[in-house]
């Protein structure tokens, strides 16, 4: 019944194999591009060119032309002074997490801040420390320098004290993940990030939320606790926290948590109230500053034990060159921060960039963070991504473009050279605390697992596999441990399809699963297969046991007892025990007709049924003589939907070629559907030869409602049906030119 006041089409046109359709429309030739052409297409370079070149390596170039001086200055300065401060402040704490002397973090917040103004495509991200790269780095700082025990035997060490060994594994592993970064953004393979998606990082973030949590705790609670890495060096670590635990300080104790409820109050102040407060209140940096005076004016390092800060230099170091044995050690875990810094950080300028209606080049983002990197290790910062609160204060206290970030910059240089004297005394469990408080987000990741396990479970899979994985193996094991279960989904997902078996809505040219819908239209001895995946040497065989289970029967299986039957009949045609009347064989022997035991020849079963020297062909689901039973097949017409096989590739085409032999050697016609010529698909098939006298190239039809019109032409006793599905809902209408209404 159709809805009142719906819409119609009607469409009149011939019915359309391939090749009828081939012949009617001709085709524009469009030469493809070789390998040769693409590789001397991408070096070539003339004026235009160059200048695209030069405006894509310095996007400054592009948006400072554009720049509204009377209408965005004074934004980005606010912004700028705003996120400076937070920089700050977080540049100390999460270099905590780097294992290396605080004042560090704040080289990495200048750095790889001015390099990025002149090469990034972003104007909103704050770049600087991120705490999971921190936390990576950290975990190969105390590898190769730990605690406990002697450093590893490296050239370049010698008479170098534990921090400056440190500072050196730190700057030498920052500056091979930007060679990584810088390679890869020159290599435009920016595309990489594409393999880490939003649920394995989700995953990931989550289980370094995880890992910085407990790292910190050692902080708040004021413990002596070594830096470990490696495999379960979380666990380790809670072993040796719990065991120190009568060691508490108490003072780290109650100011750790008092920073930790005044500063989350007033961030969930700031969430709900950000559209009435002109800027975020920054909570951090008053609190920071209230603990430095107070722990300035009572004394806490001597009178309570507490640990702080420390001595903080004036100005800057002289550049050190990076050590090479340092990159024989680390280059395996230098990859996966290069990954994981360019991922977040594109991953939240891709946010911005959407929100501001601005474009962002992936490769060049890469080039951009690798140049940083290799500019800050040469100056001792340490590996630099994007935090997202920090980006967050930049966007939300109204700042435009990068103008922003370098007046940050210009923030952090002026309490490196001036007054980062101030912040001796800050206690070093404050900066726990705030690293810890500014972790809400990512451990509010954990909600996604009943909406993943609902929606998709293989997501699901892939997020709890990750998080575990990084929880307990560490984050460069975890993630390359969830980068292999997601690529197993994937390859899960197209080796085992859901296939499905289509049938047509009544009244429309409308193909749906059989087993969706109740008002179907199904002809007799027709089979519509459907399968949504591309075929290749992994599922072809899937893909063949799957069609044979909907058929119910097995082709090869048929032809060989069609075969054998056909011996017999011969046999017993040739000894006068069968004879050929016109109303079909007729037993002339008295006595019961005995089986053959003579040796077959498989090969020759498997050859096609061939009637000659028989006066008439066998109708194979009718009653046969002499007690010769073959099994039943119903299907005259099986129709194979590729709308969804992207690709095939040599293995399926042997497998696929195979099985459509086999079924049309048991009088099945086989039609194949929507794999458009000007595909990939339909070119490779002649290219491979595909065809020959038994598969043809006119089992092609354009679209599944031509190749179900030509069959129930041919068999027009199909459109016969019981009574429940009255009559047929595909008409055919044939004229001196074949046109088809429906």
């Amino acid at each position: 019944m159709m809805r009142p006041g719906a819409q119609q089409y009607v469409v009149a046109r011939p019915l359309y194999s391939e090749e009828s359709f081939a012949e009617e429309h001709e085709k524009v030739y469009r030469q493809r591009k070789t390998m040769l052409d693409h590789f001397v297409q991408y070096f070539r370079c003339d004026r235009k060119r160059a200048k695209n070149a030069a405006l894509s390596l310095l996007p400054i170039i592009g948006w400072i032309k554009i720049y509204k001086l009377k209408e965005w200055l004074f934004s980005d300065i606010v912004s700028g002074i705003s996120t400076g401060l937070v920089a700050v402040l977080q540049g100390l704490a999460y270099c905590l997490l780097a294992s290396l002397p605080p004042w560090y973090g704040l080289f990495s917040a200048f750095f790889p801040v001015v390099i990025y103004f002149f090469l990034g495509t972003s104007r909103h991200i704050s770049v600087g420390p991120f705490p999971v790269l921190c936390l990576m780095i950290g975990s190969v700082v105390t590898r190769i320098v730990p605690d406990e025990g002697p450093p590893l035997n490296i050239t370049g060490f010698e008479g170098l004290t534990s921090d400056e060994q440190r500072v050196l594994v730190a700057s030498s592993v920052t500056f091979l993940v930007g060679i990584m970064q810088l390679a890869m953004g020159i290599l435009q393979v920016g595309f990489v990030v594409m393999y880490l998606s939003d649920t394995l990082v989700s995953g990931f973030t989550t289980a370094a939320a995880i890992h910085i949590l407990v790292s910190q705790l050692k902080f708040v609670l004021g413990l002596q606790v070594p830096g470990l890495s490696g495999p379960f060096s979380l666990i380790y670590t809670l072993e040796i926290i719990f065991n120190k635990i009568t060691s508490t300080n108490v003072c780290d104790v109650v100011i750790s948590l008092v920073i930790l409820v005044v500063v989350f109050i007033v961030k969930e102040i700031n969430e709900r109230f950000k559209s009435k407060l002109p800027v975020p209140i920054p909570i951090e940096v008053i609190m920071t500053v209230i603990a430095c005076g107070v722990s300035y004016a009572f004394d806490f390092k001597k009178r309570y034990g507490i640990e702080v800060v420390g001595y903080i230099p004036k100005g800057y170091e002289s550049p050190m060159a990076p050590n090479l044995p340092i990159f024989q050690e680390t280059a395996v875990e230098a990859f996966p921060m290069a990954i994981v810094g360019f991922a977040v950080a594109f991953s939240v300028a891709k946010v911005y960039s959407v929100k501001h209606d601005y474009t962002i080049d992936g490769n060049q983002e890469l080039i951009a963070f690798g140049v940083s990197n290799i500019f800050g290790a040469s100056f001792k910062s340490f590996a630099a991504s994007t935090a997202l609160s920090r980006s967050a204060v930049q966007e939300s206290t109204g700042g435009k473009t990068q103008v922003a970030g370098l007046i940050s910059a210009l923030i952090v240089m002026i309490v490196t050279l001036a007054i980062g004297f101030l912040l001796e005394p800050l206690p070093k469990s404050v900066l726990g605390a705030v690293v810890i408080v500014n972790l809400k987000s990512m451990l509010m990741q954990v909600r996604e697992i009943p909406y993943l396990w609902r929606r998709d479970k293989p997501d699901c899979v892939v997020w709890l596999a990750t998080c575990v994985a990084a929880v307990l193996l560490g984050l460069d094991l975890g993630l390359a441990a969830g980068l292999g279960v997601e690529l197993l989904s994937v390859v899960l997902r197209v080796q085992f399809p859901r296939c499905s078996v289509l049938a047509n809505i009544k009244g429309t040219d409308v193909y749906k699963d059989r087993k969706d819908f109740i008002n179907i239209y199904e002809p007799d001895g027709v089979m519509i297969f459907r399968i949504p995946s591309p075929l290749f040497f992994a599922n072809i065989e899937f893909f063949r046991s799957k069609l044979l289970e909907a058929l119910g029967f097995n082709p090869l299986r048929v032809l060989r007892k069609r075969n054998k039957a056909l011996r017999r009949i011969r046999r017993l045609l040739k000894k006068g025990c069968l004879q050929w009347t016109s109303e079909g064989f007729l037993n002339t022997s008295f006595g019961p007709i005995a089986d053959s035991k003579e040796e077959e020849n498989i090969k020759e079963l498997d050859l096609p049924t061939d009637f000659k020297d028989l006066p008439a062909r066998i109708n194979w689901n009718a009653e046969l003589p002499a007690n010769i039973v073959v099994p039943r097949v119903d299907i005259h017409s099986l129709v194979l939907d590729f709308a969804a096989v992207s690709f095939l590739d040599i293995s399926a085409l042997k497998g696929l070629k195979t099985v459509l032999k086999e079924l049309i050697r048991i009088e099945v016609m086989v039609y194949i559907v929507a794999c458009d010529r000007t595909y990939e698909i339909h070119t490779k098939l002649h290219d491979c030869c595909f065809f020959d006298d038994e598969v043809q190239s006119s089992m092609f039809f354009l679209t599944l409602h031509d190749a179900m019109l030509h069959i129930l032409e041919k068999h027009p006793e199909a459109t016969e049906r019981k009574a429940d599905f009255g009559k047929s809902n595909i008409k055919v209408y044939v004229t001196p030119q074949p046109q088809t209404r429906f």
